[in-house]
């Protein structure tokens, strides 16, 4: 038998409050997803004056993330120089983004889950990920 570490509410409700207290600093706004290490949704926040748009494509930098177990800009830069990696269509499902801002929360060597960020520069939701992912893997929730 085996056991699966996922991150549980809590600590995905906390990434999801330090993000959005960040953004609000910043007068700016985005979509942040919290997913297991499925890629599936265990929390979610969109703010006000975030784009539609980035509704999906925050969950989806999640599930890619957990699913492939890097952060997403990874994925983008080896589908954007097929002679360093591949098509986006090798990953075989149409969820699988290469912009930055999914980032993979690992814990004893193996990824609990992720967090996607949309809605600002793929440098800027990256780098609020990795806060969120920082928090988690920390403990400091």
């Amino acid at each position: 038998m085996r056991t699966i570490h996922t991150i549980d509410y809590s600590e995905a409700k906390r990434a999801v409050e330090l993000i959005v207290e960040r953004v609000l600093q910043l007068q700016k706004a985005v979509v942040v997803a919290v997913v297991d290490s499925h890629g599936e949704l265990i929390c979610f926040a969109r703010m006000d004056g975030a784009p539609v748009a980035s509704i999906p494509i925050a969950m989806n930098k999640g599930w890619t993330a957990a699913r492939a177990r890097k952060p997403t800009q990874e994925i983008g830069e080896k589908v954007r120089h097929p002679e360093k990696g591949h098509d986006i269509a090798y990953y075989g499902d149409p969820k699988f983004v290469g912009w930055g801002g999914g980032i993979p929360v690992w814990k004893d060597d193996e990824v609990v889950g992720a967090v996607g960020v949309s809605g600002l520069s793929s440098i800027e939701d990256a780098d609020l990920a990795r806060a969120g992912a920082e928090l988690i893997t920390q403990g400091n929730v």
